[in-house]
């Protein structure tokens, strides 16, 4: 009897020790890192690989590495030139340093989300509506270094913020459309009064030169002729010599 009891409680250490292993195993996959504590200290990193970590004495938390693409809410804003906006835009960062994500944030997607929130709102109203709608690329860089300034202290890189969408209320969207419209309307007349302009200087280049060389006004009053008096015309033309035309303008 005393032997079954020891046979049993052999069995159950033993399924004890073994599950207390299996527990201790973990897997740190080759995009992430291992940040190990020993009762509450840190104590280093775990590079990729199958890992021993006997709690309750260790404790890992596991950091991906890999690069997030975090969607910054819609935020209502007033740009400078006091118009009122949503705008919202994407984030993209990583962990550098993982020791520094876990140790000096709480949680740092969130944390990460929340400066770019503010930061957003702060770059966005500071800027003009046509700074904000026409200079895009220069307010992204603007917000990509400000938002990676504030989160390097816990070891986050941002390489690139971009903002997506502009909504502006109803009535500024018609005001807009109003002012595109009168904008295509004076580029329209621009452009035709420099073609009557052009056409204008060269008719009087072609009178210039009709009245240098009475020859060229003779030929051009003969082919003038030849293309009245197509096949398809039932006109008779009568051509009057230029001379006797010069000769009644003269009297």
């Amino acid at each position: 009897m005393l032997d079954i009891g020891l046979g049993l409680g052999l069995l159950l250490a033993a399924l004890i020790a073994v599950s207390y292993l299996a527990s201790s195993v973990r897997i740190v996959k080759e995009y992430e890192r291992g940040v190990v504590f020993f009762f509450g200290r840190y104590v280093g990193l775990k590079a990729p690989g199958l890992r021993l970590v006997f709690p309750p004495m260790y404790r890992m938390i596991v950091v991906d590495l890999r690069t997030i693409v975090e969607d910054v809410a819609p935020q209502d804003i007033i740009t400078k030139d006091n118009v009122s906006a949503t705008v919202n835009a994407v984030i993209y960062f990583r962990v550098i340093d993982p020791d520094k994500a876990v140790l000096q944030v709480e949680n740092y997607r969130f944390a990460t989300s929340q400066i770019s929130q503010t930061s957003l709102r702060s770059i966005v109203g500071s800027h003009t509506l046509d700074d904000l709608l026409a200079e895009r690329e220069k307010l992204n860089e603007q917000l990509q270094r400000i938002i990676d300034a504030q989160t390097d202290p816990w070891g986050i890189k941002v390489s690139s913020v971009e903002i997506k969408h502009v909504d502006l209320p109803q009535e500024m969207r018609r005001i807009m459309a109003r002012q595109a419209e009168a904008e295509r309307e004076r580029r329209a007349k621009v452009i035709a009064a420099e073609g009557e302009f052009q056409a204008a200087a060269k008719l009087t280049e072609a009178a210039a030169v009709l009245a240098g060389q009475p020859g060229t006004l003779q030929l051009r009053y003969l082919q003038t002729m030849v293309e009245v008096s197509g096949p398809n015309n039932t006109m008779t033309f009568f051509p009057i010599p230029l001379e006797f035309l010069q000769a009644l303008g003269k009297r």
